[in-house]
């Protein structure tokens, strides 16, 4: 059994910042990354940061990430264990962990929970096509291994992330031949739309898929029109010719973690789906667990990193550590 202070769950933007600042307090960390690096949505976001100076705006995120890995490794109060995948929180409180094939156990005092968040999908004929990819995975393809996913992309999506991921893929030279959206407006900001119809590629808001097309891989899209009950229309078919199909249509809060820990749990359409009930210092209704990032809400990486900070300084006070303007860096936080 090995014995902790704080156990930080998640090396993404959420977690790293929670670990640096319980760090910085003084706590004996354990920072846990299923990943075989840490980083997490940081490694594969080329594009530069919006919001303030704090929040490392005009950095690409694949910078902002080594930013803070650098300063991790400065703190000999902090462990790191990659390629581990949390098991399970217990009613004892023990954590356990698998690494590389060991089972371990661990009992720390407090814990910060940054498992942020999976990807959404969609049903409709033929989903499971080769060529059919969620939007983190082209990233991941493109930003991070060199690979290009295809040669002609349909976006189903026109949120921050698909905008975002349609402008990399013009970028690497990938042909986007549409981005298509349920909802009547585009959900991204409009700086982001605005470069994308600058480089000739039409919007489709109101529009889903009805169907793939393909054997052994993906050669064809059928979109349709969606009325204002988001039914589809029939006789609004358009057929796009392309090898890839770009989904990004939102996240879901990875939170398995604190519903079997017992956490309060509340449906919040809004924040994704279901996310723990948290006080403003980011402690949930279970003592000593804390929340960064998205698998409290869905929100993105720069509100991820302000949370992370809030949960290190706010679990590192909770086991009675402080400093002399602990709770000045508290309400700046809050109020970013």
């Amino acid at each position: 059994m090995k014995s902790v202070e704080i156990l930080v769950i998640g090396g993404g933007p959420a977690g790293l910042s929670a670990t640096l600042n319980a760090a910085g307090l003084g706590a004996e960390v354990l920072l846990i990354e299923r990943d075989d690096a840490l980083g997490g949505q940081l490694v594969k976001q080329t594009h530069m940061f919006f919001g303030s100076e704090k929040q490392y705006a005009s950095t690409r995120g694949v910078d902002i990430g080594k930013l803070l890995i650098e300063k991790i490794n400065s703190y000999e109060s902090v462990e790191v264990m990659t390629d581990t995948t949390v098991i399970g929180v217990y009613e004892d409180g023990v954590v356990t962990l698998e690494n590389r094939g060991r089972y371990l156990k661990v009992k720390p005092q407090s814990i910060i929970v940054a498992t942020g968040a999976s990807e959404k999908t969609l049903a409709f004929p033929n989903n499971d096509l080769p060529g059919i990819y969620g939007a983190g995975a082209v990233q991941t393809l493109m930003n991070v291994y060199g690979v290009k996913p295809g040669d002609n992309v349909l976006m189903l999506g026109a949120g921050n992330i698909g905008l975002i991921v349609s402008y990399q893929l013009m970028q690497a030279g990938v042909n986007v031949e549409a981005i298509i959206e349920g909802a009547p407006r585009i959900g991204g900001y409009l700086v982001h739309a605005s470069k994308i119809r600058r480089m000739g590629v039409p919007i489709y808001t109101g529009y889903t898929v009805k169907e793939a097309h393909g054997t052994d891989h993906l050669t064809g899209v059928t979109i349709w029109q969606l009325d204002e009950k988001w039914q589809p229309v029939p006789g609004t078919e358009k057929e796009l010719a392309v090898d890839v199909m770009c989904i990004s249509v939102g996240l879901t809060p990875l939170s398995e973690l604190l519903w079997q820990a017992q956490c309060d749990m509340k449906y919040m359409g809004s924040l994704g789906g279901y996310v723990p009930l948290r006080d403003e210092n980011m402690m949930t209704s279970h003592p000593g667990i804390f929340v960064a990032g998205d698998v409290g809400g869905i929100e993105e990486a720069s509100s991820a990193m302000v949370e992370g900070y809030l949960a290190g300084l706010t679990a590192g006070q909770w086991l009675g550590y402080t400093s002399p303007t602990l709770e000045e860096e508290k309400e700046d936080l809050k109020e970013q």
